[in-house]
């Protein structure tokens, strides 16, 4: 359900200092912004920023921007943002963009991302929205121009077993590679062991709802043996292993 629209989101996101305002300004220059020659990671669809904000505090080598669309949700975020700096530190590797996505290519260089974070996107469930979906073969071609050739990776998580299948048969047609997929993340002690829970998921799993989730890249490597994040992969992808 989407946030009702909340009076004057709009005028204070413009005034806050954690949201970039003219964000094509950094294209191919965002480790300059950030100040650090470190990793990019971005979440597209933020919703209100828990899963971005523990990902930032837990990991300061790495920098992180936010995506959201939506003036009011992208307000809820910075609200919690503000809450959390107030009690404990200030966050300078995240920062926060409202833009819709599928203008993402106009702020990110090629090869400018080390991985693409998807958590429970609109599921868009008429057929003849599917190219709205974050995981349709147009958003996969657009992700595959601005991240990196050798370490470029999509996480997504979603509640929506249709959407997940749809997502694992437009990741097949678009060519890339299938790192791991599962439709029961919370019985999965391997992918479970880093897990940080976005606000709808941990609404959904405490319901009992399967959580669904995969990684993929674009062909860009050979086969064979291979390692991320501590997890042994093996040809073009691992189900439920």
């Amino acid at each position: 359900m989407r946030l009702r629209n909340i009076p004057g989101a709009r005028e204070e996101i413009l005034d806050s200092a954690y949201v970039i305002q003219e964000p094509e300004k950094w294209k191919g220059k965002w480790r300059e912004y950030f100040q650090k020659d470190v990793p990019v990671h971005i979440e597209i669809g933020m919703g209100k920023g828990q899963f971005l904000l523990q990902k930032a505090r837990l990991n300061p080598g790495i920098s992180y921007l936010g995506f959201e669309m939506y003036s009011s949700v992208l307000l809820r975020a910075m609200q919690k943002r503000q809450e959390y700096e107030k009690e404990y530190l200030s966050l300078g590797n995240l920062a926060y963009v409202r833009m819709d996505a599928r203008l993402l290519p106009e702020v990110l260089e090629e090869e400018e991302v080390e991985k693409i974070y998807l958590n429970f996107s609109d599921p868009w469930p008429k057929s003849r929205h599917a190219s709205r979906r974050l995981t349709s073969r147009r958003f996969l071609s657009r992700y595959e121009k601005i991240l990196d050739k050798k370490t470029g990776v999509v996480e997504f998580k979603t509640d929506n077993a249709e959407l997940f299948h749809f997502s694992l048969t437009e990741i097949r047609e678009a060519g890339w590679e299938l790192l791991y997929s599962t439709e029961n993340l919370y019985a999965n002690e391997i992918l479970m062991k880093d897990n940080i829970a976005t606000e709808y998921e941990e609404k959904f799993s405490s319901q009992g709802i399967p959580i669904c989730k995969l990684a993929a890249r674009p062909q860009w490597h050979s086969f064979g043996r291979k390692k991320q994040d501590g997890i042994i992969l093996f040809g073009k992808g691992k189900t439920d292993f």
